[in-house]
């Protein structure tokens, strides 16, 4: 049974910085494409950022890149996402997701929702104005 968890959301002003944590258990942690996606009311969820099982690639969706970073820590098996210069509209309700594959072939895979076996219950984050 592989358990997912995250953790560091919170309130932060407008320009302000959080990082999230997440750590998945279960199975090694070098097997897991890992991710991060946000639902924010009325919403779909959608895709953050992700890395394959080595973390040597990442990838963002276009509203994040150059001020989220996604990174993982083998040793402690957890995965971060640094949030810089954060906007009102990144707040919403962040879930850490992991997949069994190591890597998609095919970059596109890793923003598709379904292609996440597990998840978190997800940690909030709000930004104010």
């Amino acid at each position: 049974q592989v358990q997912v968890e995250e953790s560091g959301g919170g309130l932060v002003q407008a320009g302000g910085s959080l990082r999230l944590s997440c750590t998945a258990s279960g199975r090694p942690f070098s097997a897991f494409v890992m991710a991060w996606f946000r639902q924010s009311p009325r919403e779909e969820r959608e895709f953050v950022a992700a890395l394959r099982f080595d973390g040597g690639t990442t990838y963002y969706a276009d509203s994040v890149n150059g001020r989220f970073t996604i990174s993982r820590d083998g040793t402690k098996k957890t995965v971060y996402l640094e949030m810089h210069s954060l906007k009102p509209e990144d707040a919403g309700k962040y879930y850490c997701a992991a997949d069994g594959d190591r890597y998609y072939e095919r970059p596109s895979r890793y923003r598709m929702r379904g292609e996440y076996d597990y998840w978190g219950r997800g940690t909030r984050v709000t930004v104010s104005s």
